[in-house]
């Protein structure tokens, strides 16, 4: 995990595995690297030979050229004058394994066609394995042994990169069902559409101090299921928030604002857990009982805050952490149950709670947010009275 501005962030890489070359079936390996090959040379003729049974030791067999006139019979073909690298012929060898040694893939190339027999000119040998460095000196040597003029050996690692190339996204997804640029419009609209919200949530929430974020899937809005005994949350999924300020994270609402104390050597500190400044006043979906313990509790805190010298009085306030993502709609005049921005968003929590980024921003601030103070809770003292459960601590939720 790493922090950044109080929050702890996962460390969340996304890759793609290795592609399953050895799955394919044999001759559509064949037919991938033959289209991988159709940009490798200029090509006069590049056949799949290999789907005949009796191949001759060739998978595939290029001519290498361009054809600048149409092709004619054999007959009157005249070799006197053509362009030599219009007549190299090329023998190409695919192997679906998941390893071949240097022996085996001497034995392979063994088996091959002598090239100073027949005149064919280059070799690539291709297999949907890698190949170790000894492999690959031991295909060298034998390949120039064997009258190769050129010879390439591509492993899974080439083969992958190919396939990753732009150009070839249309293999990728033919073959594996990947396709890295519908990815990648994929990521360019999800960014245009966050962008777009946070400019929505600047004009809609700027100048605001309180918002309803409500799931617009919940048809119960605005009247609360008639089941008291649920928890709130429970009862209908929405929920007034006051808004503090927009983040690269998101937009950060108060979950909970206490009166607090620091020292003068600005490392002790203390903050009165019992009540909470980030409770809405209005409220209509709020219980009254639970509104006035929250108000007795905030009056007999403040009596000790008050006796306090300024310089020493603070605030610390717990912010959750809205993603832009999370965001559908806002509805910026509100309605007749709610006067302020109403947030439509979706995937609240099986507990019915908005759909908060995990964890939270502790600010401990003296003088308004002048000066922020690390609320490090082994420097905490005991100023204020203590909340009788732990759930009411600077990191608990509403």
């Amino acid at each position: 995990m790493r922090q950044a501005g109080g929050l702890e962030l996962p460390d969340v890489m996304r890759t793609l595995g290795p592609l399953h070359l050895e799955d394919l079936e044999p001759h559509r390996f064949e037919d991938l690297v033959r289209q991988l090959l159709y940009d490798f040379r200029p090509w006069r003729e590049l056949e799949a030979t290999g789907r005949s049974g009796a191949d001759g030791g060739f998978d595939a067999r290029g001519w290498e050229g361009e054809l600048s006139a149409p092709i004619l019979d054999s007959e009157e073909v005249s070799d006197e004058g053509t362009d030599p690298a219009q007549q190299r012929q090329w023998l190409i060898q695919c192997k679906r394994e998941k390893a071949i040694g240097p022996k085996k893939l001497t034995d392979y190339l063994d088996a091959l066609p002598d090239a100073r027999g027949t005149g064919i000119y280059g070799l690539i040998f291709v297999a949907a394995c890698d190949f170790s460095i000894t492999a690959r000196d031991d295909f060298r040597e034998r390949s120039r042994a064997l009258g190769f003029q050129e010879a390439r050996l591509w492993g899974r690692a080439e083969l992958e990169d190919a396939l990753f190339q732009p150009k070839n996204d249309h293999l990728l997804f033919a073959y594996f069902g990947i396709s890295l640029q519908i990815r990648k419009r994929s990521a360019r609209t999800a960014i245009r559409s966050r962008l777009a919200a946070k400019r929505k949530a600047k004009r809609a929430l700027d100048g605001s101090n309180y918002c309803l974020i409500l799931d617009g899937t919940d048809e119960r809005y605005p009247a609360l299921d008639e089941n008291d005994m649920l928890p709130r949350a429970q009862r209908g999924r929405w929920s007034i928030w006051e808004f503090s300020r927009h983040s690269a994270y998101g937009m950060l609402f108060r979950s909970r604002r206490h009166f607090a104390f620091v020292d003068d050597d600005q490392v002790h500190w203390d903050y009165a857990e019992t009540m909470n400044d980030a409770v809405p006043h209005e409220d209509p979906w709020r219980t009254q009982p639970r509104r006035d313990d929250n108000w007795q509790a905030r009056t007999e805190a403040m009596v000790r805050w008050d006796a306090l010298e300024p310089r020493n009085r603070a605030w610390v306030e717990v912010l959750v952490i809205l993603p832009y993502d999370a965001l559908v709609d806002i509805d910026a005049d509100g309605d007749d149950f709610f006067r302020g921005p109403i947030l439509y968003v979706d995937n609240f929590g099986p507990d019915g709670k908005p759909p908060f980024a995990p964890g939270v921003i502790v600010d401990l601030s003296v003088g308004a947010g002048a000066h922020q103070i690390d609320a490090n809770l082994d420097t905490r003292v005991e100023i204020f009275e203590r909340a009788v459960s732990d759930e009411d601590g600077p990191e608990a939720d509403r």
